[in-house]
């Protein structure tokens, strides 16, 4: 009869352990809030589902080098930036290569806790490697920001991810 007490104390507890368990797996969290977009609009046209790439052009004074395995969509996005507006901090599942058509651009990077800005004026370029890199674009000036970005991602994947402010830019 003994045994059977404590089998049964012993399934008591190990079901209070589990209800424990679930509901601090189920309680709350910290919630992470995307910081919204402000006076930035995009238009994009995408290719779907292109087949892997190899491209490899070699000179004397200049080399190439694409390469993708699977599927990738790819689009050219343009984006318009009203004077004080923001992308909002996003990432992207792949890497883009953005210009500056006119404007001037002020990017923040997510991993830069001084959060210095790049500047970077209208005819100049800039890379973002993606891939979970967050960065936020504002345009600190008066007059329109015009940006285009030729971009490559894994195939039905969402072009762009907002993400939470990572907390040391102030915005």
């Amino acid at each position: 009869m003994r045994n059977t007490s404590n089998l049964h104390r012993w399934s008591l507890m190990l079901g209070g352990l589990m209800v424990c368990i679930a509901a601090a797996s189920l309680g709350p969290r910290k919630p992470a809030f995307a910081t919204p977009s402000s006076g930035f609009t995009s238009s994009t046209v995408t290719a779907s589902g292109v087949p892997e790439i190899t491209l490899k052009t070699l000179s004397s004074t200049h080399q190439v080098r694409i390469r993708t395995q699977g599927l990738s969509d790819i689009h050219v996005t343009t984006n318009v930036v009203v004077p004080g507006g923001t992308s909002g901090w996003h990432t992207h599942p792949g890497p883009s290569i953005v210009v500056v058509k006119s404007g001037t651009a002020t990017l923040y990077d997510g991993d830069d806790p001084t959060c210095t800005p790049q500047v970077y004026e209208a005819g100049s370029a800039f890379l973002d490697h993606g891939g979970g890199h967050t960065h936020l674009l504002r345009n600190e000036n008066t007059v329109n920001l015009e940006t285009v970005a030729f971009q490559i991602v894994p195939a039905g994947a969402t072009r762009r991810i907002d993400a939470p402010s990572p907390g040391f830019c102030g915005f």
